[in-house]
């Protein structure tokens, strides 16, 4: 009896770090969200915007004002008010907008697609360019390669890249005529393919339009390339670091003593111990085009959440930027429990 006692709590030792796991990181996400979710009430509190002059207009007289004014709460205190917003932020409502009277959250579904379709083909390209550029530059530091790829992560960090999207549209789309311009599709092909994710590549490729797919891709590839070139710089300027690092340790000499070829040293030795500081580069890097790719969208038309945002912060549209900027406050608290889970299954000492 003492041996099954004993073997019962052996299986059930290994699920207690992972329960407090769990715990701690749902705790965490709660204080986070409640946290983010107070700021961007007291942004709505503090900005000199009337949302009331934002709905009735200059002109309405005072009794409207006054109604409008208790019909959106404002004559409470300030810690009802927050209770208010967060009962409804809890049950996805974000208000209505003042630019078109419908849902903000249903504009955020509709807009938010077209964003993660962006970031994500441009942070793929990042992965796919960066991450082999950084261990190259690091296996061959002080070369000719290993300069190339520093000024390359140079001038993608310092380059303005409104500047760099205005050159792209003047060169490869004014001049050369090699990318479609502005917008995710010409005239002719908009409303061609059902909206199923509202991303329309995959909604093209599902369709199996390719005419539309093609359209599109001309549309995306150049926005695409330059959030593609922005997290290529900071990608592969973090992979030479951590290669670096990670090519000067005992271990490495170790397996080239004992006759291990290169590209085994480089890849399943030195290359496997990054896999897990390379997790955080993508997911900062993935999370900062989500949300920072304001200027992009805006010079290129994209109708994405950046620009959702930039055009409700003009028109005062108070419901509309608070509404955004918890949608990329949830999107990077996301990403950091993603990471978070990567790190369990790539490094067994985090379980």
């Amino acid at each position: 009896m003492a041996v099954t006692d004993t073997t019962e709590g052996r299986r059930r030792a290994p699920l207690v770090p992972w329960i407090k796991g769990a715990l701690l990181t749902l705790g965490s996400v709660a204080v986070t969200m409640l946290g983010l979710l107070f700021v961007t009430f007291i942004i709505g509190r503090v900005m000199p915007i009337d949302p009331v002059l934002a709905i009735v207009g200059e002109r309405a007289s005072q009794s409207t004002y006054d109604a409008v004014y208790q019909q959106l709460g404002l004559d409470k205190p300030l810690l009802v008010q927050f209770l208010y917003y967060l009962w409804d932020v809890v049950r996805g409502d974000f208000g209505m907008s003042l630019l078109n009277a419908r849902p903000v959250s249903e504009d955020i579904a509709r807009v938010f697609p077209a964003t993660l379709e962006l970031a994500t083909l441009g942070v793929f390209i990042g992965i796919v360019l960066g991450v082999p550029l950084g261990v190259i530059a690091a296996v061959r530091r002080g070369s000719w390669i290993d300069q190339i790829a520093r000024v390359v992560a140079l001038v993608g960090y310092s380059m303005p890249i409104f500047w760099l999207g205005l050159m792209g549209l003047l060169v490869f789309y004014g001049i050369l005529g090699w990318v479609g311009g502005p917008g995710r599709l010409d005239i002719f092909y908009q409303d061609i393919v059902p909206s199923r994710t509202g991303m329309i590549l995959v909604d093209s490729a599902i369709a199996g339009d390719w005419s539309v797919f093609r359209n599109a891709f001309s549309h995306i590839v150049l926005p695409a390339a330059l959030l593609g070139y922005y997290s290529l710089a900071y990608i592969s300027r973090m992979t030479r670091s951590f290669m670096l690092e990670q090519l000067s340790a005992e271990y490495v000499t170790t397996a080239r003593v004992k006759g291990m070829s290169e590209r085994a040293v480089i890849w399943r030795h030195a290359f496997r111990n990054i896999r897990v500081q390379l997790i955080t580069v993508i997911a900062l890097s993935y999370a900062n085009l989500l949300e920072g790719s304001v200027l992009t969208e805006i010079i290129f038309s994209w109708p994405g959440i950046g620009s959702y945002i930039t055009t409700a912060l003009l028109s005062a549209d108070m419901n509309a930027v608070l509404g955004g900027t918890v949608v990329v406050g949830l999107i990077f608290i996301c990403l950091n429990i993603l990471s978070d889970l990567l790190y369990r299954v790539f490094d067994p000492r985090s379980k």
